[in-house]
């Protein structure tokens, strides 16, 4: 499968990439988290093993638009919680609550942390390349702005607006002036310190100063 990339300038001419990848139907309802309990640093851990790329197919399902899924990661930094967007992009947010709730990122890393730009996981493969199998297509509005907070689906340069696998970005950055190319799945609801703090265990390099560690995820739809 090939590296996914989302490509911004980010300093006067320096280009950074975005890797991304390749599932979902509605998820069972569960006990929904209504706060999360904050914690004030990153637990050292060892980073899960790579795992191989999914096998799954897209849902077929999708959310219903009138009611609240939320998808809360527990993270070695903490935890934070996503509410999914299924009026804007249906199918990305069916796959998504899906992968999430079917373990796709459990004991997986956030294997790309830019500090001011975005953090990015979903990939099982901890390479930057690899997703669950099959791909999703939601073509972001004209208007949608990325900004801190919003979680959206990374893709390569060549793929059509919109193409979503599992990987994932949460922009971390005041706005980062993408282009409307990535399907929005969310926003981060509660838990933003926790991603303000994932975003400082960056370099230069776009690589993790320690390894970020996604050890569970809970849907909950209200």
């Amino acid at each position: 499968m090939r590296e996914r990339v989302l490509a911004v300038v980010l300093l006067a001419g320096l280009a950074a990439g975005c890797g991304g990848s390749d599932e979902a139907a509605e998820p069972t309802a569960t006990a929904p988290i209504a706060t999360i309990q904050p914690v004030d640093e990153c637990r050292e851990v060892e980073a899960p093993e790579p795992r191989g790329d999914g096998s799954a197919t897209a849902p077929t399902e999708r959310l219903d638009p009138e009611r609240t899924t939320t998808v809360t990661f527990d993270t070695s930094c903490g935890p934070f919680v996503v509410t999914l967007d299924p009026a804007q992009s249906p199918a990305t947010a069916a796959s998504f609550a899906q992968l999430a709730r079917d373990g796709f990122y459990d004991d997986t890393v956030f294997h790309r942390i830019v500090p001011g730009f975005v953090i990015q996981g979903g990939d099982p493969t901890q390479s930057g390349s690899g997703g669950p199998g099959y791909q999703t297509r939601d073509v972001p509005p004209a208007g949608a702005r990325y900004v801190e907070g919003v979680v959206a689906m990374a893709k390569t340069e060549l793929e059509p607006p919109g193409t979503s696998g599992s990987q994932f970005f949460v922009v971390i950055g005041e706005d980062i002036g993408l282009p409307p190319d990535y399907a929005i799945v969310g926003t981060v609801t509660d838990g933003l310190d926790t991603v303000r703090r994932i975003g400082a265990l960056g370099d230069d390099s776009q690589q993790p100063t320690q390894p970020v560690v996604i050890e569970g995820v809970v849907v909950a739809t209200t």
